[in-house]
């Protein structure tokens, strides 16, 4: 089920009333995994069983934990195993399966493993993340248990954020399940607002932009340098307004409903370096592979050459989570070698103070926008192509569409204009509601740019 559809909206209608019904009662939590159910199965029945499953024996894990101490590591084991290997299964098994056959057949044996046939859930890196995260702080002493199973499988199948994040803590999320707050007007101005703009930023602009990019994409041999370069560039912001457009959505729904799910993203297309990137892009999963892969690897405690090599090793792990792809890893890789190679610098004084911020600003973005060539990419075979025609081709009209680069750059001015001092402009109320009034009049007269998926439910 989809948020911009109308099965949503009638789904919505009938939810909500209810919920505001129940919400001081203990039915609270029933209609809500109720919903969220309904939500997730509107795609296939079938992945209920695997997220009841997976919820049944975090649950489990977590009280044998509480129950015996002395085996806690080992029930901690058992949930990390059991998520990463339903991970393993269902997402990564097709690609390790036709990487051992390529290896077999250059050694000159003339065997092949047969290829797995599993279809990969929706949304199921985000929700195992969720609930492996919920077992950990638990082990590290964070968190209490939840003592209500109903409300756990809540926390876990929560419909506005289940199958694109953002990836909440059990600290966050779990307080407010259990003690519903007051649901205030500016809940539902800020919930509907919200809405709004990823609604905007998916069908006006996403989907818009993802049609130029499908085209050049797709067979990328039948185009010259011009029209890959700024291919390139609109899957950058086709990706942000896609990605970011969800989640706002996610969070809007959620605040109607009472409940302040995390921001995801912060304008990262303003980051003045590298870390800065990763500390306002896909916020969520940033922060959860900070704490839950880089810091048990040693963080920065142990050395500069530890420190790298956890730096390496986490950004390679990322990009794999990102898609079970070649072109994935190496995305994860240059990311981990640009964060390596500007670390210190963006930690110097004279870089820090002296640098003008637009240039830092430009310098991030040109190197993020590079490494979405492997991002986008269909092959390693498309991505080497592409940059070897970026670099090499000669001036061909690329048919971009100068109404895409006219909102993005309307796009881009705002943002810049948001983290200046006239940032308290945007935020008064008349200058609000004006612009969400234009951006429903826009969708309202402008054709979108057809039926996209949401890219991050690939992952």
């Amino acid at each position: 089920m989809l948020f911009h559809t109308w099965i949503f909206l009638v789904f919505f209608v009938v939810v909500y009333p209810v919920y505001l019904l129940v919400r001081k009662t203990g039915f609270k939590d029933i209609w809500l995994l109720t919903a969220s159910y309904v939500f997730y199965g509107w795609w296939n029945p079938l992945y209920l069983l695997l997220i009841v499953y997976s919820t049944a024996l975090d649950y489990v894990a977590v009280m044998m934990m509480d129950r015996s101490r002395s085996r806690k590591k080992l029930w901690l084991f058992m949930s990390i195993v059991n998520n990463l290997g339903l991970l393993g299964l269902f997402k990564y098994a097709g690609f390790i399966t036709t990487n051992l056959n390529y290896l077999i057949s250059q050694l000159g044996f003339q065997y092949a493993i047969p290829a797995p046939s599993v279809l990969l859930p929706v949304g199921i890196s985000f929700y195992t993340f969720q609930s492996m995260s919920y077992t950990i702080d638990f082990y590290r002493g964070k968190i209490k248990k939840e003592r209500s199973f109903i409300r756990f499988a809540t926390f876990v199948s929560l419909f506005p954020q289940l199958v694109a994040g953002p990836i909440e803590r059990a600290k966050n999320l779990l307080p407010q399940l259990r003690e519903p707050s007051r649901i205030t007007r500016q809940d539902v101005t800020d919930g509907f607002s919200l809405f709004i703009v990823g609604l905007f930023k998916k069908l006006a602009l996403a989907d818009f932009l993802g049609r130029y990019v499908t085209e050049i994409y797709t067979v990328p041999g039948d185009h010259q340098g011009p029209a890959l370069m700024l291919a390139t560039f609109a899957f950058a912001w086709q990706i942000y307004f896609d990605f970011s457009g969800y989640t706002d959505m996610a969070r809007g729904v959620a605040r109607l409903m009472g409940f302040r799910l995390m921001l995801n993203f912060n304008n990262p297309y303003l980051a003045t370096g590298l870390g800065d990137f990763w500390n306002r892009w896909h916020i969520s999963l940033s922060t959860w592979f900070r704490d839950y892969v880089y810091i048990p690897l040693g963080g920065n405690r142990h050395g500069a050459f530890k420190m790298y090599r956890n730096i390496f090793l986490t950004m390679v792990i990322s990009g794999f989570w990102h898609g079970a792809a070649w072109t994935m890893i190496i995305w994860g890789a240059l990311h981990a070698i640009g964060r390596m190679l500007t670390r210190q610098l963006e930690r110097a004084a004279f870089y820090r103070d002296r640098v003008p911020k637009f240039f830092k600003q430009m310098m991030v973005f040109v190197f993020v926008y590079f490494t979405w060539i492997f991002f986008r990419a269909q092959s390693l075979g498309d991505a080497w192509l592409i940059i070897k025609r970026i670099f090499s081709s000669g001036l061909v009209d690329p048919g971009f569409p100068l109404l895409a680069l006219g909102l993005v750059t309307v796009i881009w001015i705002y943002q810049f204009v948001y983290d200046s001092r006239l940032k308290q402009f945007l935020t008064l109320r008349p200058v609000r509601i004006g612009l969400v009034v234009a951006m429903v009049l826009y969708m309202l007269i402008f054709p979108g740019g057809g039926e996209h998926p949401f890219i991050y439910f690939q992952f």
